[in-house]
């Protein structure tokens, strides 16, 4: 499943909900009649989507059968799935955040870097935040230094300028632990 939303919090008083997209396609994903998924303590929900629209480029959503906000005060903070089979098919040179976290990132020579924790920014210039051993490096997402990247061998290639390596390495603190979140907004490499 990939993530396409988070749910902020009740809007109103009849069952609305307001939700932060992590889609680039909010208006087909929040759509009345779609169906998406909750995991909470309760185990995954299916929820069907009875009213929508956008308010300040955020969607206000109800779901069917739950019309007052004491039914869905216990969704807030919850991620909104969908199956990654029902996701819009991308553009070559187009990829989605979730396909890139967890793939391996080694030099063109076969020297490993590390692996994508998470992906920073957007389609106007994004940037792979690496977990390597000496620490945390950021690797800008571009044609010219991204040569290859396979995400379904989950492995991309690049060809880093001499010095960018050592310049963008972040140290890592002793006991941190670094968590991702899987999205679907699309990134492009230029």
């Amino acid at each position: 499943m990939a993530v396409v939303g988070r749910i902020a919090r009740p809007h109103g008083l009849r069952g609305q909900v307001l939700v932060k997209p992590e889609t680039d396609f909010a208006e087909e994903r929040f759509r009345v009649g779609a169906v998406l998924w909750t995991r909470s303590a309760r185990g995954e929900e299916q929820l069907t989507i009875s009213s929508a629209r956008l308010q300040n480029g955020r969607p206000v959503i109800a779901f069917e059968g739950m019309a007052k906000i004491e039914e869905v005060e216990r969704l807030a903070g919850l991620e909104l799935r969908v199956p990654e089979d029902a996701l819009r098919l991308l553009d070559p040179g187009q990829y989605y955040e979730h396909q890139l976290v967890g793939c391996i990132v080694e030099v063109v020579s076969g020297r490993p870097v590390g692996s994508v924790v998470k992906v920073e920014g957007g389609p106007g210039g994004s940037r792979l935040v690496v977990e390597g051993e000496q620490g945390e490096i950021l690797i800008p997402f571009v044609v010219d230094i991204c040569v290859h990247v396979d995400v379904h061998a989950k492995r991309i290639q690049i060809n880093p300028p001499e010095g960018l390596l050592e310049l963008n390495v972040t140290k890592r603190t002793t006991g941190t632990k670094r968590t991702t979140t899987r999205t679907n907004r699309t990134i492009r490499t230029t």
